[in-house]
């Protein structure tokens, strides 16, 4: 348990899996939190059940493709509590694998609007507030598809790798700015997307078994406890690093 009392986050994707788990985390550890996602329902039903707990929470729905509603999003953060601590720039998608000759100008405008620009466009207002404060950490959501290749895969891992790029920069511009930005590289975590791609037969669970040193698939809070680590104090001289949480997958 890390204490983030007075402190206030943000959390994209925060509508279930790695992001809500991340969001619900924060908030146990005293954090106001808002929680952010397309789907408007899932986000404000999830804050509804920590605000019946005790925490402070709210809901915003946010398209992290449109500019506009990330700084709405960051806009609620500040208005409601003054300030911006930490943020987890999680929202993500992903299509089912193609032959990159079969590839579409469509998947490729919506995986990048999402998970290149989106990181982007969070980073954009979270730093223009935690520059104000001069302080704030950030982790943005890579992937181990932000490590390595994948057959099929091309356009999301280009995107994961981009979005490597984006945190490593910001973070040098930001090191003596009191301002730490981070990434993580989840493995396969067991999650809403993952499991709907396991049952299109999109992804093998025998493959990803034969995968993981560790045994078993990650968990939400396996991402949860690496983000909180990240965005606290304990990490201070953790910069720009993009942190594999996988079981082992980068090892081998």
């Amino acid at each position: 348990m890390y204490d983030f009392k007075g402190k206030v986050a943000v959390v994209t994707g925060a509508g279930g899996g790695m992001g809500l788990a991340t969001a619900q985390a924060f908030a146990r550890c005293g954090a106001a939190v808002v929680l952010a996602d397309i789907d408007g329902d899932a986000v404000e039903s999830a804050a509804s059940e920590l605000t019946r707990s005790g925490h402070q929470a709210v809901s915003v729905r946010c398209d992290v493709s449109s500019e506009d509603e990330v700084a709405a999003m960051v806009g609620v953060a500040v208005s409601q509590w003054g300030r911006l601590d930490a943020a987890f720039n999680n929202a993500g998608i992903q299509f089912p694998a193609s032959d990159p000759a079969d590839e579409t100008a469509d998947v490729y405008n919506a995986t990048t609007g999402v998970n290149l620009f989106g990181v982007w466009a969070c980073m954009k207002y979270e730093l223009a507030q935690m520059r104000k404060q001069g302080s704030g950490a950030i982790v943005n959501c890579s992937s181990l598809g932000g490590l390595v290749g994948n057959p099929g895969r091309g356009i999301y891992h280009a995107t994961k790798h981009g979005v490597i790029g984006l945190t490593r920069s910001a973070a040098l511009e930001y090191a003596t700015r009191g301002v730490r930005v981070n990434a993580v590289c989840p493995g396969t975590i067991d999650t809403p997307m993952v499991q709907r791609m396991m049952a299109s037969g999109d992804l093998d669970l025998e493959a990803l078994w034969a995968k993981q040193p560790i045994g078993r698939l990650g968990t939400g809070e396996d991402i949860a406890d690496a983000v909180l680590w990240l965005c606290h104090p304990g990490s201070t001289f953790v910069i720009g690093v993009a942190l594999p949480v996988d079981g082992g997958w980068t090892a081998q």
